[in-house]
């Protein structure tokens, strides 16, 4: 991978990252507004599928619907991962506060990538745990027990 390709990956991800705590606050307060997360959650759900709908057919992608039934059933767990999250967030952020949800969601998705990453699961290219990597989760998580003193 080329140095253009590795920032331009990096800038994309950084954009996702910063999406995500807007995203648990906007979604959390249409779930206050109306009074029902769930219902917030499906909306979520409905514009995202239009929105992906619309980048399906722009890019052509719609060639792979032919593929999804001969996968794996297991990969498809990915979409109840993702209702989770929603879910999850769009209750819980309004009680909790959205920081301290997203650092603990931040926290369970660096564990998850380094085992995941370390054991090659799902497919994914091995990197093995080293002491620096580990070093920097534990640093994340000592980050994350200071955020959370009052």
């Amino acid at each position: 991978m080329g140095s253009a390709d590795y920032l331009r990956y990096a800038a994309i991800m950084l954009a996702a990252g910063i999406g995500i705590p807007v995203l648990a606050a906007l979604n959390a307060a249409l779930g206050q507004r109306i009074g029902s997360p769930a219902m917030a959650a499906l909306c979520l759900f409905c514009v995202a599928g239009a929105v992906t709908l619309f980048v399906v057919l722009a890019t052509g992608g719609g060639r792979g619907f032919s593929e999804l039934a001969a996968q794996p059933r297991h990969l498809y767990l990915a979409g109840a991962l993702v209702a989770f999250y929603i879910l999850s967030i769009t209750f819980i952020a309004p009680h909790f506060g959205i920081g301290n949800a997203v650092f603990f969601v931040l926290l369970g998705q660096l564990i998850a990538a380094a085992a995941i990453d370390h054991f090659g699961l799902f497919g994914a290219r091995i990197s093995p745990l080293t002491l620096p990597r580990a070093s920097g989760i534990a640093l994340m998580a000592l980050g994350l027990a200071l955020t959370q003193r009052t």
